[in-house]
């Protein structure tokens, strides 16, 4: 498909207010009044006019669609591992006042606007007027900005405590500092800007594509190549809802196979509760990885948008996981690969996939189970035989009695510090599919896909994009499908030696 083909197939499927969301998020970039902007199309012609959307630059397209969950969008578009290459395309700022958004109901914001009601104009107050119109209000009578945000925070404290976090978050994280020094301007503006601007890529350039193949890459020649800590969730008899994953078991053998091989001290903690999780966080953030290339933790469990459950029902989020391994919790670690694998689903909604093209081969087909908790007396397996005899689950909570689900974080709670790449098998709110006889689809195309490319020397984000498109091109009977997504801002190639040994046999069934 033609790129202006993909801006039109974009403008007939959004609506009025995912206009509006596009434009605010854009407001940065666009440098003008947002409510000038009457559809999408219009707004992709600013976008192009900045010189910041073209069929050579489709990032700041996908990042858009991302942001507002448009998933199965992004895969009819064939732009799901597209990833941009600039520190920020759209602002962390409007990222966070977005999100702030859609988690502020129609009370909150009749609170909101009572408690704004000397602030703003009338006609901001009125009925009908948005939470980010609300926003916008607020900036242009400068009662909110990137550095100004006590009056957002002390609103908030009184109508909705619980978002306080998300700012404190965002204030405490790089991507402010980088939203303050400049480093998220899109494009150059002149000869000095391009140089300056060059060298800022040059250091937070994304590593995503064959181009960038000759790029710098971490180095590998450390004692050992670092430590992985699997995190095995299966036994939910204690707590209330999830029922036990089928075949987290083989998961478990094909990641142990596959990261010793990759030469990573395989450490397996198996039915671990939140305390226990979070505990053996702690004590890996505790080691000594001076001698060590990098390290991976890689979690198989329940979930829910927002993190993962313990065993025994609690939930942790992702980010208590991660912020243990960044250079302050982990000095040893500063300036090497952390790297993050979750088997989790992240909601209950089903990708379904579309008719495919009459020269194309028809999909397999599988019957499939989501990993996580079902509701409660439902059984988690779906109502039709697979094409191997094979039933297959879903990782999360089920809401029609027939798949369950385990939902895991949302890509915009990922943190913004240095060397993280965090692989998940589904995008925020979906399933995660598994077969209770051979595992898990992501894990197990992750670890076929590691076995096969790694001694191509293939760098791990290009591996990463493989394991996109072989999950992809799998179907339930019911014909949904998953896209297994990932978010990094490592600074160079990870690209993992040759092993010596022979390439590890993987199970292909309990």
């Amino acid at each position: 498909m033609e790129f202006r083909e993909k801006l039109l197939k974009v403008d007939q499927a959004l609506n009025r207010d995912d206009t509006k969301a596009l434009a605010f998020l854009c407001k940065d970039i666009l440098k003008c009044d947002i409510n000038l902007v009457e559809s999408p199309i219009d707004l992709f012609q600013r976008l192009e006019e900045k010189d910041v959307l073209s069929e050579d630059q489709p990032y700041l397209l996908a990042d858009l669609l991302r942001v507002i969950e448009h998933f199965q969008l992004l895969r009819e578009l064939d732009l799901n591992s597209t990833m941009s290459t600039t520190v920020n395309p759209i602002t962390p700022y409007r990222k966070l006042l977005y999100e702030l958004s859609k988690d502020i109901g129609q009370k909150e914001l009749k609170n909101i606007k009572f408690i704004l009601t000397k602030d703003l104009k009338r006609s901001a107050l009125e009925l009908n007027v948005s939470t980010l119109e609300v926003f916008l209000e607020m900036e242009r009578m400068d009662l909110l900005s990137s550095s100004n945000l006590l009056r957002l925070e002390q609103i908030l404290k009184d109508v909705r405590p619980v978002l306080r976090k998300q700012i404190q978050q965002f204030k405490d994280s790089p991507g402010k500092i980088a939203q303050e020094t400049g480093l998220v301007d899109l494009r150059p503006r002149s000869s000095s800007d391009a140089s300056r601007r060059g060298k800022v890529q040059q250091q937070m350039m994304i590593p995503m594509y064959k181009e960038l193949e000759g790029a710098e890459q971490y180095p590998m020649s450390g004692q050992q190549r670092g430590f992985c800590l699997i995190v095995n969730n299966f036994d939910f008899s204690c707590s209330k809802g999830p029922k036990n994953p089928e075949g987290t078991e083989i998961d478990e053998g094909r990641l142990s196979l596959v990261f010793s091989w990759l030469g990573f001290q395989v450490e397996v903690l198996r039915d671990a509760t939140r305390d226990q999780m979070l505990s053996s966080m702690e004590k890996l953030a505790g080691r000594d990885h001076s001698g060590m290339d990098c390290v991976a933790c890689i979690v198989l469990s329940h979930g829910l948008k927002g993190g993962v459950y313990g065993v025994d029902g609690g939930e942790v989020q992702l980010e208590e996981l991660t912020d243990r391994l960044n250079g302050i919790g982990c000095p040893s670690l500063r300036g090497k690969p952390k790297l993050f694998f979750i088997q989790a689903c992240q909601g209950n909604k089903r990708e379904q996939g579309v008719p495919a093209q009459a020269n194309r081969p028809a999909r397999p087909e599988v019957s499939d189970q989501t990993d996580g908790p079902s509701s409660p007396g439902v059984h988690a397996q779906t109502d039709g035989p697979s094409s191997t005899g094979v039933n297959i689950q879903t990782d999360g909570p089920s809401s029609t009695g027939v798949l369950c689900s385990d939902a895991s974080v949302a890509s915009e709670s990922l943190p913004s510090m240095a060397d993280f790449l965090i692989a998940m098998s589904t995008p925020p709110s979906y399933v995660s599919f598994r077969n209770g006889k051979e595992g898990t689809w992501f894990i197990q195309s992750l670890c076929q896909n590691l076995v096969r490319l790694v001694p191509s020397q293939k760098d791990l984000a290009s591996i990463l994009k493989e394991v996109i498109k072989d999950v992809s091109n799998k179907t339930d009977s019911k014909k949904r499908r998953q896209i297994p997504i990932y978010s990094t801002n490592i600074l160079k190639l990870v690209v993992f030696p040759v092993p010596e040994g022979p390439r590890p046999s993987l199970p292909t069934s309990l």
